[in-house]
């Protein structure tokens, strides 16, 4: 099989791989799509790498959908369409055939293409991340950062109600996703104060929200800048750093913030937020297409992570199309 694989830090390459064999309790999923999350860019390209995974086919990829090949489960048989959700350590999407446990892996419901499928996993961890920051009082929200994850916030923070959702995002296509989903006041960070736009729609209160979904360190503070009084600001970004990192903690502790960091969906209970994500999409009730614009092919996984990494040259999201999805759509 053809699989993406990391040999060194800073570099993805595909090469040829046996195929593997699932196991009791697995299943053998041929992979049609993937797609890069953020986390992959910072794997691949920042340090966050497990070197002890360097050379193993299909690392870092972790958000995939495709067809179970061969099952040793009771859950699952050949031919189910499935989301595959394995902690990102664990991840093995970029190639052609990868083996997951069944604890991972949530069933595509009948009228819900491969492709926006795969959307409940970026999907999926908005949604547990939204049960974590809750519903704080207020009028104004903030997302900092108009990815595929931070459009999936303005989706929700307008479906909780907040009369004026604020995103800030320095691509102009971005902005204009953004707006289109609902934000009710697009910033671009280049020739506007994020803090001071808050400022003035709050009369200097604070929003009761403020979730931060780029991953740099200064956008980290200024959520806290920006949050009012016993609000609450949601850290989804993946840290800029594995060490330590500057952090306004008088600031915080003065606004009596609460502040919560987003990890382990997939070790959420029987992938109870990834298994709603598919519902709301099966029901169309959630905007997915705007993630679906662009498809690199396998072969330029390297090419696709380099893209992700500068704000997906405007797309919202970077994925793969592998051999089998290539074929699904030619037939």
């Amino acid at each position: 099989m053809r699989a993406a694989f990391m040999q060194e830090a800073g570099r993805v390459e595909v090469g040829d791989f046996p195929e593997p064999t699932a196991g009791p309790g697995e299943v053998l999923v041929r992979m049609h799509h993937a797609s890069i999350c953020g986390s992959d860019t910072h794997v691949v390209l920042d340090g966050f790498h497990r070197p002890e995974r360097f050379g193993d086919p299909g690392y870092p990829g972790h958000e995939g959908v495709g067809v179970v090949a061969v099952s040793q489960s009771d859950r699952f048989a050949a031919g189910d369409r499935v989301l595959t959700v394995p902690p990102g350590w664990l991840g093995a999407c970029w190639a052609e055939l990868q083996v997951v446990p069944e604890a991972y892996l949530v069933p595509i419901p009948d009228g819900v293409s491969l492709e926006r499928g795969l959307m409940a996993q970026q999907l999926g961890t908005t949604m547990f991340a939204m049960k974590k920051f809750g519903h704080p009082d207020g009028d104004v929200a903030v997302v900092i950062g108009a990815g595929s994850a931070g459009l999936y916030f303005v989706q929700h923070l307008r479906r909780l109600g907040y009369p004026h959702v604020v995103v800030a995002e320095p691509d102009a296509d971005r902005r204009a996703l953004a707006a289109g989903l609902g934000a009710t006041r697009v910033v671009d960070p280049a020739g506007e104060s994020l803090v001071e736009v808050v400022a003035a729609l709050t009369s200097g209160s604070g929003a009761a929200l403020v979730i931060e979904a780029a991953g740099y360190d200064a956008l980290r503070a200024a959520a806290i800048e920006m949050v009012r009084h016993s609000g609450t600001v949601g850290f989804f970004g993946y840290p800029e750093r594995s060490g330590d990192a500057p952090y306004p903690s008088f600031l915080a502790f003065r606004r009596n913030v609460s502040i919560e960091w987003v990890n382990g969906a997939q070790l959420e209970p029987g992938l109870a937020s990834f298994r709603e994500a598919m519902a709301l999409i099966a029901a169309g009730e959630i905007a997915v297409d705007h993630c679906l614009e662009r498809f690199l092919d396998l072969e330029d996984v390297d090419a696709a992570v380099r893209v992700a990494k500068q704000a997906g040259g405007g797309a919202a999201k970077i994925n793969l199309t592998l051999p089998a999805g290539r074929m699904a759509s030619a037939g």
